[in-house]
C-alpha cells in the first residue's frame, strides 16, 4: 500500500452502477471529502456502466473505457445487478472483467460486529476478522466450456486454475495483514484438501513455505464446511482467513450475515503492485426493491471508501471514518433513517 504525507490529488473512477448504487456513492464521496479535509483532493470521473447502459446499447465495458480507467488511481463502485438482465452477464462482463483486467489479485473483506448492530447469533462474542480471497484464479478463472448444449448428451466443464504465484500473493498478503493487525496474529487457511486434492496440496505447501517467514504469526487449516460451522458457532476465533475465489465468495457472505447483515460489509479488490487501479465496493447488491426510495444504508460504501484511503496511506483519516460509522451504528442502527440522513450523521461525527 502507498504511504502519503503531503497533499495529493487522487484520480478516482466512479461506477455508481445499478439500483441503490447511485444513492450511496455520493454519500461515500461526501464522507471522503470531510475525512481528509485539505490534505487530499479528489478528481472524480463517472462511468455510465451497468444494467441501464447494457439494456440501452448492449455495452458492458469498452476497451477505451478500460484503457482510460487504467490511468486512474482507484475505482469506487456502488453496486451492480438488475433483475432485467440475465444473471451472470453483468457479473462476468463487468465486475470480473475489471478484476482480471487490472489484476486485482486480492479481495479483502473485513467482518466486524459493531456495537448496537444485532447479530442473528444468540451469543456472537467479539467478531472482528478479515477474509483474504484470492481474486483472479480458481473456478472463476473462466476455464471450461459447453458441448452438445440442447441435447441429452450436453457436457459442461469448469476448471479450477491454481498457481503457486497466485496462491503466494494471497497467502503472503494474509500474513502481512495478520502481523499489522496485531491481536491474535493468526491466519486460517480454508480449502477442501480432502476432495480437492491437487489444488489443496498446493495451497497447503505454499502456506507452510510462507508461514516459516513469519515466526510471530500462527496459522492453521480448516475445511470449508468446518469453517462455515465455526462462523456461526465461534466466529470470534478468527483473525485473518485466507482462501480461494469460490470459497471466499461463499464464506464472506455468511460472515456478513453473522455481523448483522451486509449493510456494514465493505471490500477492496487490490492490485498488489499498484500497476493498475484497485477497486473498492460494498459487498451487497443493488437492492432493486428499495432503489429510488432513499432508504438504503450507505455505511458499507462509506467503509469501502475508508479502505480506499487506507490503501493510499491515509490511515488516520480512514480510522476516523471507521470510528464515525461505529459510533453511528451504536447509537442509531435501530432507527429508520434516510440514506442522506445516515450520511449526515456520520459526517457530523467527523
Amino acid at each position: 500500500m502507498n504511504t502519503q504525507t503531503s497533499k495529493k490529488t487522487l484520480d478516482i473512477a466512479v461506477i455508481p452502477g445499478d439500483g441503490i448504487g447511485r444513492e450511496i456513492v455520493p454519500v461515500a464521496q461526501a464522507v471522503l471529502k470531510e475525512a481528509v479535509g485539505d490534505s487530499v483532493s479528489f478528481n472524480y470521473t463517472n462511468y455510465d456502466l451497468g444494467a441501464d447502459r447494457y439494456l440501452r446499447d448492449g455495452t458492458l465495458i469498452t476497451d477505451d473505457q478500460l484503457k482510460d480507467m487504467d490511468q486512474k488511481d482507484a475505482i469506487l463502485l456502488g453496486a451492480v445487478g438488475d433483475p432485467r438482465v440475465k444473471s451472470g452477464i453483468l457479473e462476468r462482463g463487468l465486475l470480473l472483467k475489471l478484476r482480471f483486467a487490472f489484476d486485482q489479485a486480492i479481495n479483502m473483506r473485513p467482518s466486524k460486529l459493531y456495537p448496537g448492530v444485532k447479530s442473528p447469533l444468540a451469543d456472537p462474542g467479539d467478531i472482528d476478522f478479515v477474509v483474504i480471497r484470492e481474486g483472479t484464479e480458481g473456478l472463476y478463472s473462466g476455464m471450461g466450456g459447453l458441448l452438445r448444449m440442447g441435447t441429452e448428451h450436453a457436457i459442461a466443464t469448469e476448471t479450477s486454475m491454481n498457481t503457486e504465484f497466485g496462491i503466494e500473493r494471497a497467502v503472503r498478503f494474509a500474513f502481512e495483514l495478520a502481523r499489522k493487525r496485531g491481536g491474535k496474529k493468526h491466519v486460517t487457511m480454508v480449502n477442501k484438501t480432502n476432495v480437492l486434492y491437487y489444488a489443496g496440496q498446493l495451497w497447503l505447501w505454499v502456506m507452510d513455505k510462507v508461514g516459516k517467514e513469519y515466526p510471530d504469526v500462527t496459522y492453521d487449516y480448516l475445511h470449508a464446511d468446518a469453517c462455515t460451522i465455526f462462523l456461526v458457532t465461534d466466529p470470534s476465533r478468527f483473525d485473518v482467513i485466507v482462501t480461494d475465489n469460490l470459497f471466499g465468495d461463499i464464506i464472506t457472505d455468511e460472515a456478513g450475515a453473522v455481523v448483522g447483515g451486509i449493510g456494514y460489509s465493505a471490500s477492496a479488490n487490490i492490485n498488489v503492485t499498484d500497476e493498475h487501479p484497485s477497486m473498492f465496493e460494498p459487498i451487497h447488491g443493488s437492492a432493486p426493491d428499495i432503489a429510488g426510495k432513499g432508504i438504503a444504508n450507505p455505511s458499507a460504501t462509506v467503509l469501502s471508501a475508508a479502505m480506499l484511503l487506507q490503501h493510499f496511506g491515509y490511515d488516520e483519516a480512514a480510522a476516523r471514518i471507521d470510528r464515525a460509522v461505529e459510533a453511528d451504528a451504536e447509537e442509531n442502527s435501530s432507527r429508520k433513517r434516510s440514506t442522506d440522513q445516515i450520511g449526515q450523521d456520520i459526517i457530523a461525527r467527523l
